[in-house]
């Protein structure tokens, strides 16, 4: 029997001036210290100015990594909206239900099609939820030697100085002025759920928040990269400035700090950027290296045409090959079971909900 497939064109014809939904939070969950799902906002931080000067590089060899090789699907996500329903006896329904990172890809797809992807999908009342085809990620992984591991540890780092347990009013000095001491570790996170939409697609979208800037939910963003000193360093930067733009923009998170550091890992001056300033910032470099409407615009159209491709029953996989042919591709895949969990399956075929 032939698989079910369809194809969405990277230059594809799009309708300009997609309606966007401005992102609302309605619940939200965290992960303690040792990754364990917590139904709070405990693992939420707080932004506070890093110490300059600081090298980004200490504490690398005792970095508490999280093991991203298990399959965590959508678990957590699920688990908290189906808390979400029960607390307020109303479903939560949606076109489209995922990660912030998931769409990021789509949004970002125009402008970065050097990496490929894969997505799995699946339709369950009314509603189609996604996750990252595991096998695919782990196969694909970038396998970084001493100094790339140590570069993506420099973010962490960043992170672990910008930002407190509690408010400054609330935090003792010490803890304050030892935060270059602290032990990394990218275990404990909080997560920020919302209900947003493009075009004619509503969407429920989780992602981790890095702080808070005062109070929730005005969230801020926190990012590394290299100061720009020429030419070739600011089209980089430019170009980076997409993705922190989409990521931001999909959770509704307002402000985005960049730290930035030399090529040594020396945090030398931080930056604040509105989130919905920096489209413009692209436009007025005149470089023509990415269009804030056009992301927008281009997502719209490619949600749409997933919703049209996915049917009720089985599991579906979304693809981009950048050695194909500069499209996205679906395709049914036979035989494959859902990888929605068995408590959320069983409490929305049971609940009564509003």
């Amino acid at each position: 029997m032939t698989a079910q497939s369809s194809s969405f064109p990277l230059n594809q014809q799009l309708r300009r001036g997609a309606a966007v939904r401005r992102p609302q939070e309605i619940t939200c969950f965290s992960y303690d210290d040792q990754h364990q799902y917590q139904s709070d906002a405990s693992g939420l931080r707080y932004y506070y100015n890093p110490q300059l000067d600081t090298d980004l590089s200490q504490g690398f060899e005792e970095f508490d990594q999280h093991d991203d090789s298990v399959d965590e699907h959508l678990d957590s996500l699920l688990r908290a909206i189906m808390e979400h329903e029960k607390a307020t006896g109303k479903k939560c329904a949606t076109d489209i239900m995922t990660w912030r990172g998931l769409i990021t890809k789509i949004m970002s797809l125009p402008y970065d099609n050097r990496n490929g992807w894969e997505l799995n999908a699946t339709k369950f009342q009314d509603t189609i939820f996604l996750e990252e085809n595991h096998s695919y990620k782990m196969a694909n992984r970038w396998k970084p030697d001493r100094r790339g591991a140590q570069m993506s540890f420099w973010g962490y780092k960043f992170e672990s100085l910008a930002t407190l347990p509690k408010t400054w009013h609330e935090c003792t000095r010490e803890e304050v002025d030892n935060r270059p001491n602290e032990r990394v570790s990218n275990k404990a996170q909080f997560c920020s759920i919302v209900k947003t939409g493009l075009g004619d697609t509503k969407l429920i979208l989780g992602g981790e928040v890095d702080a808070v800037w005062d109070v929730r939910p005005s969230y801020v963003e926190l990012k590394t990269s290299k100061l720009p000193v020429n030419e070739r360093d600011e089209v980089t930067f430019e170009r980076k400035l997409q993705k922190f733009w989409a990521q931001s923009f999909l959770l509704g998170v307002g402000k985005i700090v960049v730290g930035f550091r030399d090529d040594h890992g020396t945090l030398l001056s931080t930056r604040d950027f509105e989130t919905q300033a920096i489209p413009a910032i692209a436009k007025r470099s005149q470089r023509r290296l990415w269009d804030g409407n056009q992301s927008i615009d281009f997502t719209a159209e490619a949600l749409r045409w997933i919703k049209e491709q996915i049917h009720e029953g089985g599991v579906w996989r979304i693809k981009y090959d950048p050695k194909g042919n500069r499209e996205i591709t679906i395709t049914k895949v036979e035989g494959e079971k859902t990888f929605l969990t068995q408590e959320f399956l069983e409490w929305r075929e049971t609940a009564t909900l509003q």
